[in-house]
């Protein structure tokens, strides 16, 4: 398959995937049917778009419109929200590559990078050309403008903060040995009935899930810290759509839900970059004392054979 086909399949399964994941995104909308909370398909754009490069854009825009035509809003609505939907991952993959950002996640940089850059900053266009839209279309009143830029916002951010790290980090890890697959299985099954738990009991216990975070991340990195963050996340969302989560208004729900799920993500992404780079440290440490053995055992070498060398036969 030459590149151009490969480019073409590229986009082809963009468009199908951010399709796809928009459906379900938009089961657990929590404004008019069309803003959620949790919106994965920015996380599966800006992580095409970081494997890939940017000539897959094409695959976004056609995702993201045809998406929001389902929905039955107007064309100048879906055409708008289409163009934030597309410039917003765009935006993204430039300010990372700009700054040097590895999709390995394995630095603290890269995590901060992806957190103020890839989501806080990027993102704001897609919410506020995305609440425009809806206003102009006559979908939401004034007085809702501000909630649904928020959600927006934190949508998309929450978006690339759970799903970008687990589409750039989950390849890297299907060869690791069948005890260690055991113990990531029984880590994600506990998570999810934990997360399942904690956000529908009435009785606040949403921080029994970091402890299975942390270990995740500290045994597994982002391999199974990020599946674990997407477990704990859709499963505050589900409740927070069903009206279990917060009992208060559309505002104060977003900002219980998103600051949990905002502090779900950070702790997995940054604690296990922070582990990546200090596994990498000691690895290069080891690798130090490797060569410095080596050349010890060289030099000493060396000096046997000199001494041997300056040693008179008998006559």
């Amino acid at each position: 398959m030459n590149a151009t086909l490969r480019t073409l399949a590229t986009i082809a399964a963009v468009a199908l995937a951010y399709y796809a994941t928009a459906q379900v995104g938009l089961v657990l909308a929590l404004v008019k049917g069309q803003v959620t909370p949790l919106w994965l398909p920015t996380g599966i754009a800006v992580a095409a778009l970081l494997m890939s490069g940017r000539r897959i854009w094409p695959g976004i825009t056609l995702g993201a419109f045809a998406a929001n035509i389902s929905l039955g809003a107007p064309l100048l609505s879906a055409l708008l929200i289409t163009a934030g939907n597309t410039a917003a991952p765009l935006l993204a993959w430039y300010l990372l590559t700009r700054f040097g950002f590895r999709p390995a996640l394995d630095r603290l940089k890269d995590a901060l990078l992806l957190v103020f850059a890839g989501a806080l900053g990027a993102m704001s266009v897609s919410a506020l050309v995305g609440a425009a839209a809806l206003r102009a279309g006559g979908v939401i009143p004034w007085n809702d403008v501000p909630a649904v830029v928020s959600v927006w916002w934190t949508g998309d951010a929450m978006g690339v903060l759970v799903f970008t790290p687990l589409l750039l980090t989950l390849p890297r890890h299907w060869n690791a040995p069948p005890r260690r697959l055991a113990e990531a299985a029984a880590l994600l099954v506990t998570t999810a009935a934990l997360a399942a738990f904690v956000t529908t009991t009435e009785s606040r216990l949403l921080f029994l899930v970091f402890p299975m975070l942390i270990w995740g991340a500290l045994r597994f990195q982002h391999a199974v810290a990020a599946p674990c963050a997407l477990i704990i996340a859709v499963a505050a969302v589900m409740s927070a759509a069903s009206g279990h989560f917060v009992a208060h208004d559309l505002l104060t729900t977003m900002i219980v839900l998103q600051a949990f799920n905002g502090s779900v993500a950070l702790t997995g992404l940054i604690l296990s970059a922070v582990t990546s780079e200090r596994n990498e440290a000691r690895r290069a440490i080891e690798r130090a004392c490797e060569q410095l053995a080596d050349t010890v055992a060289r030099y000493q070498e060396d000096g046997v054979r000199k001494r041997l060398g300056r040693v008179v036969p008998p006559g």
